[in-house]
């Protein structure tokens, strides 16, 4: 694994007006760069990263299955009580999910480490599927890159394949809050590769979504919701009022309900506690386990449900060494062995393995300035080559 400089693409302002960003004579696009690209060979990605990320899906599964008679997961998960038959329902009827994003520390040396699963409500998506596919063909084309440059990236396809697999006839929703520029971006694409499937899709803000007399979600023509997908944090639904519909609703959620077990940081504690040694594991423990005294030195204190780095800390002994702010860490925390993310040119990449229908399927770079990723961090392309 390298970090290789290489100029920006002679037309980066067109790309970026092309795909709706925007773009800054000093800094070109925000959060995006293209000033260098990580260089891996076929065998790490495939052995490294695909292969373990693959096997982490199957294991985060027997933690879903062990929720089915073990109510001790849920508990532990802060999920609330009343929406425990309706979360262990949908794993048992097996609803289908779309996507996911696993995030790995990794050299190009040691076993990549898990940070976390962002399970339910993921972005940098297009990013990763689309426009750094076209900087893979624009800077090969210029002479950029060295030739025979490839990239573990095959989410559009994936995506597409699997909005075949719903094989529904009606209208598909698509609801973020917006004004999210993430969010929506994310939700944009994702109901351009629902229409490039041959769905019929409907976007509405979570916002506009209505609850009939007879418990059904409706939209703001007042058609029934059969099929949503939200960028909302399942959470955050479960304390809406209109969360109490939710069983009654008919809907299929995308993500399903079971996603609320896998987004938790809480399933950090419960895998290693069911494959605790597994080589892409980090010891992780819930903060009022006693087991938690087991992590010497430096570790990680994570809320259940923080996102884009909030509220993490760092801590060494009793001493406080980093501390992100943000609202999250009333529900509880896991600490994690601290496991730092590997330096190129004082820059930290986290590499996200995107998961699609349950498969590995691409990875995405976002690269910090300091170790803990935030909101912050650029995303950095990368290219396989021998």
């Amino acid at each position: 694994m390298q970090r290789i400089p290489i100029p920006q693409r002679p037309e980066l302002e067109k790309a970026a007006v092309e795909h709706g960003y925007d773009f800054h004579a000093d800094t070109a696009i925000p959060f995006w760069d293209e000033t260098a690209y990580y260089r891996f060979t076929l065998a790490q990605i495939e052995r490294d990263l695909e292969a373990p990320a693959n096997e982490i899906e199957r294991m985060c599964f027997a933690v879903l299955d062990r929720s089915l008679s073990d109510e001790s997961v849920m508990r532990r998960l802060k999920i609330p009580e009343p929406y425990w038959d309706y979360v262990a329902d949908s794993w048992r009827s097996r609803e289908k999910d779309l996507y996911g994003r696993l995030d790995f520390a990794y050299d190009g040396a040691g076993p990549a480490k898990l940070y976390e699963y962002n399970a339910d409500t993921p972005t940098t998506l297009y990013e990763t599927a689309v426009f750094q596919w076209e900087w893979l063909e624009q800077s090969s084309a210029v002479g950029s890159l060295p030739g025979g440059c490839d990239q573990f990236n095959e989410i559009h396809e994936d995506l597409l394949d699997a909005f075949r697999g719903f094989d529904y006839s009606g209208c598909m929703h698509f609801a973020c809050l917006k004004g999210i520029e993430d969010d929506q971006g994310t939700v944009d694409y994702l109901e351009e590769c629902a229409q490039e499937a041959g769905l019929t899709t409907c976007l509405l803000s979570m916002k506009d979504i209505g609850v009939d007399a007879g418990g059904k979600f409706t939209d703001l023509e007042d058609y029934v919701i059969e099929i949503l997908f939200k960028l909302y944090p399942w959470e955050w639904i479960m304390e809406e009022e209109f969360g109490q519909y939710l069983p009654g609703s008919g809907v299929h959620f995308i993500e399903p309900p079971w996603k609320a077990i896998l987004s938790n940081k809480g399933l950090l504690a419960l895998l290693w506690e069911m494959f605790e040694g597994h080589p892409n594991l980090l010891p992780t423990y819930f903060g009022d386990d006693p087991k938690a005294a087991n992590l010497e030195g430096r570790f990680v204190r994570k809320p259940l449900l923080s996102r884009r780095g909030q509220n993490i800390e760092i801590v060494d002994g009793d001493k406080l060494q980093i501390r992100v702010d943000g609202p999250y860490g009333a529900e509880g925390h896991v600490v994690q062995e601290f496991h730092p993310l590997p330096e190129f040119a004082r820059k930290y990449p986290l590499l996200g393995c995107w998961m699609i229908a349950g498969q590995a399927t691409g990875l995405g770079i976002r690269e910090s300035l300091d170790i803990v990723t935030t909101e912050t961090a650029c995303f950095v392309p990368h290219v396989i080559l021998e």
